[in-house]
């Protein structure tokens, strides 16, 4: 749904944006882009929709490249790409079903049409008593799900969200990705994301890409990321010290965490196991662990293949240990801010 290819943005002032981007998104999944700030993601973001006009590359969103568009032909493919702000940019001299109606006012939708999209994208977002309402009389969270509803109004199949719950409390937070997990499922909509918050990854993301210094540093499925060596999406999620000492072995158990893995292990091939760290999480709907061990006496060899062979992701740590490029990563796992950064200024 969206394919952006060798895309670069240089300002006028020499600052290197975008350093040669390549990105896939799927149709019909949400898409996490992850970032500290200055890593460029906000400016990726505004180049899909065009807001910002690469200064090399292409962007196809929907099988039209928008970067050979006029002026004319883009308003027009914009239509199908919705977008959400930060902070909401409401009109404060309009009521919410104003604020709602106004893209369907500049594409010319008669008033009655108007009238009812506007009714149904309400009762949509849960917002279908707030109608008259301005948007200083609404929660942080209900101006957010009036932002949500305008960008659907034009029935787009590409949602854009820029950084959309950062400015949210924890609770409210998690009813807007819990809203826009349904959307998802409801309407097909392809969800293009950007954020700082390794939870919102956690909570609804089906793929993501990790941004640093203008470059996709590591993309993927979150499933197919959490099972690669030397993953910095994994290192991030399941946070343990690094690097990994001396003759201790990484467990990643990716949709097996319920299984009595290490058990079986002692018992089968009589080797003792120190557990010296770990953590479970949810993503993708699986449970996902990760576990550091030591692993002393009895068959180690036959332990570790028995492991394997079971669908653990095994790293061993020691004189020739696995770092990310010789296990066919982008990069050593150098941590990411996942938490509390303030968003790049461009």
């Amino acid at each position: 749904m969206i394919h952006v290819s060798g895309l670069r943005k240089v300002y006028g002032n020499g600052v290197v944006a975008l350093d040669g981007v390549d990105l896939d998104v799927r149709e019909g999944e949400i898409f996490g882009v992850l970032g500290q700030s200055g890593a460029g993601k906000s400016t990726l973001l505004r180049c899909v929709n065009l807001l910002e006009r690469p200064t090399a590359g292409t962007v196809t969103v929907d099988g039209r490249e928008l970067t050979t568009l006029g002026q004319a032909e883009l308003r027009r493919a914009r239509q199908g790409i919705g977008m959400i702000h930060q902070h909401f940019a409401l009109l404060s001299s309009r009521t919410v079903a104003g604020n709602v109606a106004f893209p369907l006012e500049v594409a010319g939708v008669p008033r009655t049409r108007r009238a009812a999209r506007v009714r149904e994208l309400l009762e949509l977002v849960g917002l279908a008593d707030k109608a008259s309402a301005r948007p200083a009389q609404l929660s942080g969270g209900q101006k957010q799900r009036v932002g949500i509803a305008r960008a659907l109004a034009a029935g787009p199949k590409v949602l854009l969200s820029d950084e959309a719950t950062s400015a949210l409390d924890p609770g409210t937070t998690q009813s807007i990705l819990a809203l826009l997990k349904r959307l998802n499922a409801e309407l097909g909509l392809t969800i293009m994301l950007i954020t700082h918050e390794m939870h919102v990854i956690k909570a609804i993301c089906d793929s993501v890409a990790i941004m640093r210094d203008g470059r996709i540093a590591e993309a993927g499925t979150v499933a197919e990321l959490v099972a690669r060596p030397g993953s910095l999406l994994t290192r991030e999620i399941f946070p343990l010290p690094e690097p990994a000492p001396s003759g201790t072995v990484t467990l990643t158990f990716a949709g097996r965490a319920d299984e009595p893995v290490i058990s079986g292990l002692v018992r089968r091939f009589e080797v003792d196991v120190n557990v010296l760290g770990g953590s479970l999480e949810e993503l993708g709907g699986r449970t996902v662990g990760r576990l550091r061990v030591r692993l002393d006496g009895g068959d180690r060899a036959g332990a570790l293949a028995y492991l394997r062979g079971r669908g653990v992701l095994v790293e061993e740590a020691g004189p020739e240990e696995i770092s990310a490029e010789s296990a066919g990563g982008t990069g050593t796992a150098e941590p990411i801010e996942a938490a509390g950064v303030v968003e790049e200024a461009r």
